[in-house]
């Protein structure tokens, strides 16, 4: 799946209407809790200012449904992005209509103007025409980089691209499917699948998808108890996943040599996860869990197991975290696994982070910069992964063959 990028065009002194991905995490007094996402475009973005294009970038921020929500305004990633290019970030109210055409006309080359969220407009989520006509008279050239955005079908990603010419992908929209599509076309093997988190039922089509006979899936997370409740064991009050019974007891037969369960974990008697708080907590093995405790990670020998296997692989997969890593005593089985990634990407394993709670974890671990990818996309990755097509990246122009 190979599309044009923005080098393959003569950007200079033209308009680049480019997609971004700046929905970053923010505290209760609106500061930037994250600014990962802002740093994962800069590469497009420099280069369209070097290469003196008109630079306008369109985004959205959390989930205002079609309302101005001032908590959700761009303003303040305008002023980050600044800081972060060393030059003036214009920011308009609007990201449509006459004042927000006007600004984009009067742009320079190497200027770059940042428009408000686009989810103010609920045209945006509904993929009005109208409104994608509206936003298409910003620009000459459509610079798609929001891979996170890519499963939407929204005015942004997918409607305005039909009303431009020429339609290209970002630095790093590009470096996503290079490094995503190696994985599902011809990744190295022993190739090693690491899942947690919470539910199964939306990870089946990656299971399905990703899990031939030479693959191993180690499974960790609130993924694991469901697993170890279809084996008849006592998960006392942890996270269980019944709608996935079948599944899981028909891959648990035919496949049990390819699948790799926690043998301790990490568990309390009273969790409170907005409040972070846990009761006594204790490490005990996955045969010997009270019933009315529940797990919250996996156990020191679990670490120790998984990170043995890892050694064997030449390419790894990672998507959802071992534990509730938000708690402290809950956060030990993540981020020794970031670490053990992050020391074999330096022998040369492919290590691919599958975006969401996993790039945060690795982030959060330090480690994010020491693997071989993290995706900036959560729900965008698993679709990718899973097999699907992502409409954002359809609309792209491709290669010529």
């Amino acid at each position: 799946m190979k599309k044009l990028t923005i080098k393959d065009i003569d950007v200079r002194d033209k308009r680049l209407l480019i997609r971004v991905d700046f929905n970053v995490p923010l505290d209760a007094n609106q500061h930037i809790m994250s600014d990962g996402r802002i740093r994962a475009t800069l590469p497009t973005i420099k280069y369209a200012v070097e290469q003196g294009a008109k630079v306008v970038l369109t985004s959205h921020l959390g989930r205002p449904k079609g309302q101005i929500v001032p908590e959700m305004s761009l303003r303040l990633i305008a002023g980050r992005l600044g800081e972060l290019l060393n030059k003036d970030v214009r920011f308009v109210e609007n990201c449509v209509g006459p004042e927000v055409e006007a600004a984009a006309n009067a742009l320079k080359s190497g200027d770059v103007l940042l428009l408000e969220n686009v989810r103010f407009h609920r045209s945006e989520t509904r993929n009005d025409p109208v409104f994608s006509e509206q936003l298409a008279r910003l620009g000459d050239i459509y610079v798609d980089d929001a891979f996170a955005c890519a499963h939407r079908v929204h005015s942004s990603t997918v409607g305005v691209a039909a009303f431009f010419d020429t339609r290209v992908a970002g630095f790093l929209m590009e470096k996503e499917l290079v490094c995503m599509g190696e994985v599902l076309d011809n990744p190295a093997k022993p190739f090693m699948i690491i899942l947690g988190g919470a539910k199964i039922k939306d990870k089946i089509p990656l299971i399905e998808n990703l899990f031939d006979g030479g693959n191993l899936i180690l499974v960790g997370g609130g993924m694991a108890f469901t697993f170890l409740k279809v084996q008849g064991k006592e998960v006392g009050h942890s996270l269980v996943d019944y709608e996935s019974f079948d599944f899981v007891e028909s891959i648990l037969k035919t496949r049990p040599d390819r699948i790799l369960l926690p043998g301790d974990c990490v568990v309390s008697d009273y969790v409170d996860i907005k409040a972070k708080k846990l009761g006594q907590i204790r490490t005990v093995s996955c045969d010997e869990i009270p019933e009315d405790w529940t797990g919250l990670d996996i156990g020191p020998d679990t670490i120790a197991s998984f990170s043995h296997t890892c050694q064997r692989a030449k390419t790894i997969v990672w998507n959802g975290p071992m534990g509730i890593f938000e708690i402290a005593e809950a956060s030990k089985g993540t981020y020794a696994i970031a670490n053990v990634l992050a020391d074999l990407t330096s022998t040369g394993v492919k290590t691919i982070i599958g975006g969401g709670e996993s790039a945060s974890a690795v982030e959060k671990a330090g480690v994010a910069d020491r693997l071989t990818h993290v995706s900036t996309g959560g729900g965008a990755s698993l679709e990718f992964l899973q097999g699907n097509s992502l409409p954002g990246i359809e609309v792209l122009d491709d290669q010529p063959r």
